[in-house]
């Protein structure tokens, strides 16, 4: 299995490190193992997805073990997933890969291949010096360099994706693993941020062409140094609404006790059925 064109969707074809299609489009593979497919056209800012900075921060942060829990939960679910002989595991939204190597070590003994896709160049790039084993892939979440009905299963931890490319790219039986907020994540550190702390809305999403066959909640207490509070906060989308106090208060914290709360979902492609709209009419050129 490879990589499909960005910009032409024709399979590419991998020789002389670069990655061709029959158009002529070429995409060069970095030296560090990774090829970017995210072009130009396709960006919505000159540098998308989190800085140098911000993935080192979300690095340390996983290195130390923090949300090992949630990891090993989304691992054992991949692992147990029935079907065969799969072939290609697809992590969106892989970061700088901490979640992306524990699912290749279980698709390794199933005989699969692993890729990692995420907008963000830094951490792209990080991922592939340190888990070589994982094909990285520079790309919009929302365009997946991938043919159709090509991925056995799509692990979604937060991050966004049109659930027609979902249903494009998945196999007819294959899964989709999804990772959101619980009702009452981080609840601590938004109290910093908001006057009013709101709990997260239920959980209310639907993907057409998948039922929703396992579900789960995980929620366990925290505690952190004020360097880690200040890396966990770097890492969540509330961090742009953060005044500098708080920013300050936290580092100086000799310890920090914060929530999680997470929700996970597995959906199972439905098989096609007659008359039913197939894969291969779900692409979507344009945002």
């Amino acid at each position: 299995m490879s990589f499909s064109c960005p910009l032409c969707h024709a399979p590419l074809a991998y020789a002389e490190n670069s990655y061709a299609c029959p158009q002529g489009h070429r995409f060069d593979k970095a030296k560090e193992g990774y090829v970017n497919l995210l072009p130009v056209q396709h960006k919505r800012s000159r540098d998308p997805g989190d800085s140098a900075e911000m993935m080192q921060a979300r690095r340390a942060f996983l290195d130390a073990g923090h949300y090992q829990p949630l990891r090993d939960a989304v691992a054992q679910r991949l692992s147990t997933l029935p079907g065969e002989h799969p072939q290609s595991i697809l992590d969106i939204g892989c970061g700088e890969g901490y979640y992306t190597a524990a699912f290749a070590a279980i698709a390794a003994t199933k005989g699969a291949e692993t890729f990692g896709l995420d907008v963000s160049k830094s951490a792209i790039r990080a991922a592939a010096k340190r888990y070589p084993e994982v094909m990285f892939c520079v790309a919009s979440s929302h365009r997946l360099p991938f043919a159709d009905a090509s991925q056995d299963a799509i692990i979604r931890i937060y991050a966004p994706c049109k659930g027609e490319e979902l249903a494009r790219v998945v196999k007819p039986g294959g899964w989709v693993i999804t990772v959101t907020p619980g009702p009452r994540h981080l609840m601590e550190l938004k109290g910093l941020i908001y006057d009013e702390v709101h709990l997260h809305a239920p959980h209310s999403e639907q993907l057409v062409g998948f039922s929703l066959e396992q579900e789960q909640s995980l929620a366990y207490q925290m505690t952190l140094s004020g360097g880690e509070a200040v890396a966990l906060l770097q890492m969540t989308p509330f961090a742009w609404r953060a005044k500098p106090e708080v920013w300050d208060a936290l580092a100086q914290k000799e310890e920090f006790n914060c929530q999680t709360d997470f929700s996970i979902h597995c959906w199972q492609r439905e098989t096609i059925l007659s008359g039913e709209v197939g894969p291969e009419k779900l692409h979507t050129d344009s945002d």
